[in-house]
């Protein structure tokens, strides 16, 4: 071989090796590609479809970029970093360096990407999910600059992460910062969740604390949401409650309104919650019986959150086997009878979307059969609601007629987990996490799903 030739491919070999690749900026070769969902017909197209450890953002969410051309989304391509995938072209490029805790935050104004991060040189990660809170730490908010990463990237001139990352503020370790963060309607402030010891602080003098519910024994409180200002690092303290916090997020379009969960592992006692971000307003988004098991609540429109609440239970069949105590029985997790009463179809369930003013509920789809609808979305624009099912099958409901299409399926109950499927907030089209492609049935990749053509073009008197 010549050498002028074989030079540079060494070269180019050793590059793609070395830790330097995982800087931001790095750039990844388009998987894109279109498949056919073998039940339904409907064009899927996968973003990635190779088995990186690919994952897609909460459904809580947002995960198109401002200029709705990149998709943001998590994977095992570098670790620990995020990832950008254009939907039109399906280039990946690495948009973070130095590690993220917890939930990504794409803005949807601006063209920045925010997270939380252990600060250079730290401990390990603090746990988003662990009940039990960790030792006292600081955390960063750091911002980057999706537009400069991406155009420097393309050029192929990138600069120092620094250029591209900006470090908003640091948590001080007394607050016990956790990853769960949720960028506010305004894009001035984000909200975090807080410790124990912290949160204990803030209660009203006499406040009962709630216990651990449920098998998983999670839901003990207390804890508490504070808040940092992105531009100048200032933190402010938002509210204190008797139980666990879990999903916090926030209304896109009404800024300082905030709805979180608590956070039981199953069905909670009083699963939605809302606060406005001076701490006033606390109050259960929906009220809910001790029959209903709601889960999953999301906000979709600028007056709603949309929310499952579960018919995935069997009951005993006979009034003997109650009075035994003969548990609930079914494939679908979530059977044991130390759940309660809920979660079964002797009560309405399907997929509920409750309006924050009127406070009016609605239940506008259900599964014939099954688990019912589980991760819910919605599009802005009132016109479309979305779930899944236990068996990652994709429905699409129209909320003018309330007809309800099975959308996509085949995406394998073996996957690594559920699809969480989320619109666009255009209301075109749907994203997903998939297995459908794997090899070993559990490996996923994003996912894009349309809305039907005939579907968008419907009008509505």
């Amino acid at each position: 071989m010549n050498l002028r030739f074989l030079l540079p491919a060494l070269a180019c070999a050793a590059l793609c090796t070395s830790p330097a690749q995982a800087q931001i900026g790095r750039r990844f070769p388009s998987e894109r590609q279109v498949v056919q969902d073998p039940v339904t017909g409907t064009p899927l197209t996968f973003l990635t479809s190779t088995p990186a450890g690919d994952s897609k953002i909460y459904q809580t969410h947002n995960q198109w970029t401002a200029d709705l051309q990149w998709l943001i989304f998590r994977s095992g391509r570098a670790k620990n970093e995020a990832m950008a995938v254009n939907e039109k072209t399906g280039e990946i490029v690495q948009v973070s360096e130095g590690g993220y805790v917890g939930m990504l935050n794409v803005a949807r104004h601006a063209m920045k990407l925010y997270f939380m991060r252990n600060p250079p040189g730290s401990a390990a990660p603090n746990s988003e999910s662990s009940a039990k809170e960790a030792a006292p730490a600081s955390l960063q908010i750091v911002e980057v600059d999706l537009a400069k990463v991406f155009a420097d990237s393309k050029a192929g001139k990138m600069k120092p992460a620094n250029t591209y990352q900006r470090v908003c503020g640091t948590t001080p370790p007394a607050l016990q910062a956790g990853g769960d963060m949720a960028l506010d309607g305004d894009e001035n402030w984000a909200y975090f969740r807080v410790g124990r010891d912290e949160a204990a602080r803030h209660l009203p003098p006499g406040t009962k604390l709630e216990a651990n519910f449920g098998p998983r024994n999670m839901g003990a409180g207390p804890a508490g949401i504070a808040a940092m200002n992105v531009h100048t690092g200032a933190i402010k303290y938002v509210v204190s409650v008797p139980f666990q916090i879990g999903h916090i997020q926030t209304n896109p379009w009404v800024p300082g309104e905030v709805v979180f969960c608590w956070e039981t592992g199953g069905k909670s006692p009083q699963r939605t919650w809302t606060v406005l971000a001076d701490g006033s307003g606390l109050r259960p988004l929906y009220p809910e019986a001790e029959t209903e098991w709601v889960t999953h609540e999301a906000v979709i429109t600028k007056d709603e959150t949309a929310f499952a609440i579960m018919g995935h239970r069997q009951i005993p069949s006979s009034t003997q086997a109650v009075a035994a105590g003969t548990p609930v029985s079914g494939a679908n997790p979530g059977q044991e009878v130390a759940w309660g009463p809920s979660g079964t179809r002797e009560k309405p369930t399907g997929l509920a979307i409750v309006n924050h003013r009127t406070r009016e509920m609605t239940i506008v789809g259900q599964t014939p059969s099954g688990s019912g609808l589980w991760h819910v979305s919605g599009s802005p624009d009132g016109r479309w609601a979305v779930g899944d099912d236990f068996a990652r099958n994709i429905y699409l409901i129209d909320r003018h007629t309330r007809e309800m299409l099975l959308l996509s399926t085949g995406h394998k109950t073996t996957a690594a987990d559920h699809p969480h499927p989320t619109m666009s907030p255009d209301g075109t089209r749907i994203e997903i996490q998939s297995a459908m492609l794997s090899a070993d049935g559990k490996s996923m990749n994003i996912c894009i799903i349309p809305v039907p053509d005939a579907w968008l073009k419907r009008v509505y008197k």
